[in-house]
């Protein structure tokens, strides 16, 4: 699982049907280093499907490939990446 702060929200004018009604976030992935300054994310933007309603701002756990597509099974879905919960707290290990 990785970290990703949202900067946005993706409206599709298509979509599978299998994803009708789903919820898509913009997220930018964050480094260790960005985590321990609690600054902004410093990763490559990404759309991410948003199965915690989280809002402009907020950091979010993401899963990608397989584990990103796991909530859904049995069932297959497109989904590359999928947010699994909202960060409201995050302390870093100082050893790390």
């Amino acid at each position: 699982m990785r970290v990703a702060e949202v900067i946005g929200t993706v409206t599709l004018s298509k979509v599978h049907p299998s994803l009708i009604g789903a919820r898509w976030i913009i997220g930018v992935p964050c480094s260790l280093q960005a985590l321990k300054k609690q600054g902004p994310g410093d990763g490559e933007d990404l759309v991410i499907f948003d199965g915690v309603g989280a809002g402009l701002g907020a950091r979010v756990g993401f899963s990608e490939g397989g584990e990103g597509a796991a909530p859904f099974y049995p069932e297959k879905k497109p989904v590359d990446a999928y947010a699994a919960l909202i960060l409201d707290n995050l302390e870093i290990d100082p050893r790390f």
